[in-house]
């Protein structure tokens, strides 16, 4: 019986938490505006799957941990071509993510994707069994453009299951109709990848990839403060000049910007979970490096839309003022 889940949201932080799958995925919003996002979760006995779209531009990490080959791809194709580690990909090519990657996808306005995961010594077989090739997960983070017949399929599958569990879950969780629809996904991810043409990446987009990886290492390694950016560029092991270079590639920003971004994220995801009878603004914006406290509050008024006494007083549970409250997880596990 397979794990389903829908959720709509107008938290990022609770959105992207969601995902999961196989490791942590992290997300920064670059624009303004009211945010809503809706997310589907289907595991399947060996193959999970995931359908999202969100309303705002944004750059999100993903950084794989389980052992699973993970194949990303944009569910339509009438939508702009997203940005994958530093290089553009259009919405009809395919992402095969490398286990250990820690991979920036930045979008510039709404974008609906698709993703499933598999151990790799399922697709291996599979693609074996049924073109002939051995299909082995990538060192490194590549694309590739499938068939346009290959890919229509697996959207037009991809699509019908994500129709299913939001309309009709207890249908999709009965064992042979979850077997059946297993099986006929796994074909379709074998025939887009084994009709695929690969993509060509330049050497300097991978050493630039390595570098951006080495970036969220030494960020995760000082998550809980503010990070210099002299420490910084000793942490990655590079010239203020390549990590900015980098950073405009990956990012569509400076990394002073960057920076600057993920710590508003992270007061924001502080004060929205604190207890304002523990703690105050004061604390948790000092502790992230923001000492002018008025100019801390103007700025975050003017990226969240409320100030950040209302996002300390806000229960944590409840939708921003203005904003009404999407329906919660209707969700079936398994037993």
């Amino acid at each position: 019986m397979p794990y389903i889940a829908t959720q709509a949201f107008t938290d990022p932080d609770s959105y992207y938490e969601s995902i999961g799958g196989v490791g942590p995925v992290e997300g920064i919003i670059t624009a303004r505006g009211n945010y809503h996002a809706t997310l589907t979760c289907v595991n399947f006995s060996r193959l999970w799957m995931r359908r999202g779209e969100d309303s705002l531009a944004r750059v999100a990490i993903y950084t794989p941990r389980m052992a699973r080959t993970t194949i990303m791809f944009a569910t339509d194709q009438d939508q702009p071509a997203r940005q994958i580690a530093g290089v553009e990909r259009q919405p009809d090519e395919v992402t095969v993510v490398s286990l250990g990657s820690s991979d920036h996808v930045r979008t510039s306005a709404a974008a609906r994707w698709g993703a499933v995961t598999l151990p790799p010594e399922d697709l291996a077989a599979l693609g074996q069994a049924i073109s002939g090739r051995e299909l082995t997960p990538p060192s490194f983070t590549h694309h590739v453009k499938p068939s346009k017949s290959a890919m229509l399929r697996l959207r037009s599958l991809h699509e019908a299951v994500g129709h299913l569990a939001k309309k009709a879950p207890d249908i999709l969780a009965r064992s042979e109709v979850a077997r059946a629809i297993e099986e006929a996904l796994q074909e379709a991810i074998v025939f887009c990848l084994a009709s695929a043409e690969p993509v060509h990446v330049s050497s300097a987009h991978r050493h630039h990839a390595r570098i951006m990886r080495r970036l969220e290492e030494a960020l995760h390694a000082n998550s809980n403060g503010p990070v210099y950016m002299s420490e910084l560029c000793a942490a990655v092991g590079t010239s203020y000049s390549t990590l900015r270079d980098c950073c405009q590639e990956h990012l569509g920003m400076s990394p002073k910007r960057y920076l600057w971004l993920r710590r508003m994220h992270l007061a924001r995801r502080d004060l929205c979970r604190a207890d304002p009878e523990k703690t105050s603004v004061t604390e948790i914006a000092t502790s992230y490096g923001f000492w002018e406290l008025g100019r801390f509050a103007v700025a975050y008024r003017t990226l969240f839309g409320e100030s950040p006494s209302m996002a300390l007083r806000r229960p944590p549970d409840d939708p921003k003022p203005g904003e009404n409250a999407e329906s919660p997880w209707q969700f079936i596990k398994s037993a």
